[in-house]
């Protein structure tokens, strides 16, 4: 039984508690303490909510789970209810597939120890069935995306494909910008593994699709989002043709026509 997919363990722990509403946590522990998953992960009652969470949106009102409370969910229907959840269905050996797998908003430029090889430390706490356990990861390997701050708005949009985050931000601590900034944030596609630590495998992208391809384009689109001050040059990866707003005729002719009916009512 173990090696099931994340929504598979959760549809057996939910069906042996039925009618029995469950927090996210205490799935997440009876998913462990019943070996029905090889892989928990560092997070694994954050897991169950998102897994969860995702599922009743995709599915809506023919959803066999249901949310009954604040973190708490439970089988719709348990009487009679027949399996939902395939159980010889492929698994996916990389969990999940979100680009962007960890951030950090708005973190304090002068709560890092500056350089060569900076270390970006964060932190995530995790309510286990029985202690709650913080989860501590050096982010200062990470790639993605990162935001610099002043004081009042996002003053440069940059990107970390081939070299780090930390030595990328380091780098802004002695370049032109080291005088501009007081915070900055991050989007990281680099996976943390259970043990704190980065994975070196960004995920499998279909087709022909290049992570640092689309890490330039998402660049792109915030630098044409944001008009940074200290962004020199356009989003290098925005191709597309730019259309400027054509305000909609019917707003002119409502207008033509408000300013007849005045005229002639004067």
């Amino acid at each position: 039984m173990a090696g099931l997919t994340w929504l598979q363990a959760i549809d057996k722990v939910l069906r042996a508690a039925a009618p029995e509403a469950l927090h996210t946590n205490e799935i997440a522990s009876r998913i462990l303490e019943g070996g029905l998953r090889d892989k928990a992960g560092a997070t694994p009652g954050a897991t169950v909510s998102a897994t969860l969470g995702e599922e009743i949106k995709k599915s809506g009102s023919v959803s066999p789970y249901e949310k009954a409370g604040p973190g708490q969910y439970r089988l719709r229907n348990p009487i009679g209810a027949s399996p939902q959840i395939d159980d010889d269905a492929p698994l996916d050996p990389d969990e999940s597939r979100d680009i962007v797998t960890a951030f950090g908003v708005y973190w304090e430029r002068d709560a890092v120890d500056w350089k060569a090889t900076p270390h970006l430390y964060g932190e995530f706490q995790t309510d286990g069935a029985s202690k709650a356990t913080m989860i501590r990861v050096d982010f200062s390997g990470q790639h993605g995306l990162y935001l610099l701050h002043d004081i009042r708005e996002v003053i440069y949009v940059g990107r970390t494909t081939a070299g780090d985050l930390g030595k990328r931000l380091y780098d802004h601590t002695k370049d032109r910008l080291r005088g501009r900034w007081s915070r900055f944030s991050w989007f990281g596609f680099r996976p943390v593994s259970n043990d704190g630590t980065l994975k070196e495998k960004l995920i499998d992208l279909p087709g022909e699709s290049r992570m640092d391809d689309l890490i330039s384009a998402i660049e792109a689109i915030l630098i044409e989002a944001f008009e940074p001050r200290q962004n020199r040059q356009r989003g290098a990866r925005i191709s597309a043709v730019e259309y400027r707003q054509v305000s909609d005729p019917s707003i002119e002719k409502r207008k033509i026509k408000a300013l007849v009916e005045k005229l002639a009512g004067s």
